[in-house]
C-alpha cells in the first residue's frame, strides 16, 4: 500500500472511495466542498494506493480555537476505505500518516468526531466537557465522539471552541 497527498487528477477517485464506503454520495459531496473551500486552507488529503487502485482517503482540513489564535488545529473528516479494503488496516495507515504529516507541520491539535474505540487507539481522548468545544452543538448522544488528539505541550489547556472550515460549519453535520 502507498499513501500519498493527493492532486487534482485524483477528484474522481476520491468520490468513488467515499461514495462506496458510506453506500451514498453525502461524503464524497462533503470532500468535494471541503476541497474546494478556501476557508479549510491548509489541508491534508491522503489517497491510499493498492496496485494503483485508490483504496482509501482521509482529509485533515485547517482549524482555529476560539480565543487561542496562535494555536494551529485540524479537523480530521471525512475517513474513507473502500468496501474490499476494509478491516486490513488502510484507515489506521492513512490517519497515523496525516497525524504524523500535521505533528511534523507545527499544528498543535486534531480533533474528530468519531467512533471513540477506533480513534482512541490513535491517542484521540474525549474533549468534553474541557474542549475544545465543537463548531457546533452536537447531541449528549455524540459527546463520547467528540474526541481530541493534542500534538504539542501547548495545546495542553485548550477549552475554546473549535472553529472549523464553512463547508462543515453547518449544524446539519453535527446533528443526529
Amino acid at each position: 500500500m502507498r499513501i500519498r497527498e493527493t492532486t487534482p487528477a485524483d477528484r474522481a477517485a476520491l468520490m468513488a472511495v467515499h461514495e462506496a464506503a458510506f453506500g451514498q454520495p453525502d461524503e464524497a459531496r462533503l470532500t468535494a466542498a471541503l476541497l474546494d473551500d478556501p476557508t479549510a486552507a491548509p489541508t491534508l488529503s491522503l489517497l491510499a494506493e493498492e496496485e494503483g487502485d485508490a483504496v482509501g482517503h482521509v482529509l485533515f482540513t485547517a482549524a482555529r480555537i476560539e480565543g487561542a489564535p496562535t494555536l494551529r488545529a485540524a479537523l480530521l473528516a471525512p475517513l474513507a476505505v473502500a468496501p474490499d479494503a476494509q478491516g486490513r488496516g488502510v484507515g489506521s495507515a492513512l490517519v497515523r500518516a496525516g497525524l504524523e504529516r500535521l505533528q511534523e507541520a507545527g499544528v498543535d491539535l486534531v480533533c474528530v468526531l468519531g467512533d471513540p474505540a477506533y480513534y482512541g487507539r490513535f491517542g484521540f481522548r474525549r474533549a468534553l466537557p474541557e474542549g475544545p468545544r465543537p463548531p457546533q452543538p452536537i447531541p449528549d448522544s455524540y459527546e463520547e465522539g467528540w474526541r481530541v488528539l493534542r500534538l504539542s505541550e501547548r495545546a495542553a489547556a485548550v477549552d475554546g471552541r473549535l472553529l472549523c472550515a464553512d463547508a462543515i460549519d453547518d449544524p446539519v453535520f453535527w446533528a443526529e
